[in-house]
């Protein structure tokens, strides 16, 4: 999923993000609207990660999102 398709589905996403991260809140969602940069950034405040630990979660997340989307179809 590249970064268009990501902010696009941001709304649908959302849920799945609470899920797989819990410490982010509601405000901080709005924050982020879509952007994959804002998701890793608030992972590594809210989760003390370094910034390429945190891209990697976003992207390994993304991607198993993507497969079990695929799945379903």
């Amino acid at each position: 999923m590249n970064s268009d398709q990501f902010s696009g589905k941001w709304k649908q996403l959302q849920g799945s993000v609470k899920e797989k991260w819990g410490k982010l809140t509601d405000d901080d969602l709005t924050m982020i609207d879509g952007h994959h940069d804002k998701l890793a950034g608030k992972l590594q405040e809210k989760y003390g990660l370094a910034r390429e630990q945190a891209h990697a979660e976003v992207t390994q997340w993304l991607a198993e999102h993507e497969d079990s989307h695929t799945a379903k179809l």
